[in-house]
């Protein structure tokens, strides 16, 4: 049995230690926010935050996880108070078709978490790695700079 944390509250699990992060979000947990992309890490859809730093979910193996904390977008706001990147994300209409998008909200909160006043080329630098086919890159330097703004 693997014990760790999600979305803040204490779980446990039985399932294979070689089964990805992302599959026991989405198959176990009901938890779908988090996104399969490539399965490879390299588009980053899959992108959660395990303790407080940005990581593919896909290449995460459950054994890994005794201890710690993971957090995916479900856990990152609520309906009712939503992150500042998630704020900034809606009043900047980021969102194109959507399926990378929890995955560069991820990547984009740990970065601030990490880092709250990135400039232009950290937040380039830190986002490069998050595939978005619909090029919403000017889109979401913009939301970032604006959670920046919303956080200070």
């Amino acid at each position: 049995m693997i014990k760790f944390f999600l979305n803040g509250k204490e779980v446990s699990t039985e399932v294979a230690g070689d089964m990805p992060l992302l599959w026991l979000l989405r198959d176990s947990f009901k938890l779908t926010g988090t996104k399969f992309g490539c399965g490879i890490g390299q588009c980053g859809a899959c992108t959660v935050h395990i303790d407080g730093e940005a990581m593919r979910s896909c290449l995460m193996p459950v054994s890994t996880l005794a201890g710690r904390a993971v957090t995916t977008i479900e856990g990152l706001g609520t309906e009712e108070h939503l992150h500042p990147v998630q704020q900034a994300w809606v009043e900047q209409e980021v969102s194109q078709c959507g399926y990378c998008q929890s995955g560069q909200i991820m990547a984009a909160s740990a970065l601030l978490a990490n880092k709250p006043n990135p400039g232009e080329q950290e937040i380039d630098q830190a986002m490069s790695a998050i595939i978005c086919k619909c090029g919403s890159y000017p889109r979401i330097r913009k939301a970032i700079e604006l959670a920046v703004k919303a956080q200070s």
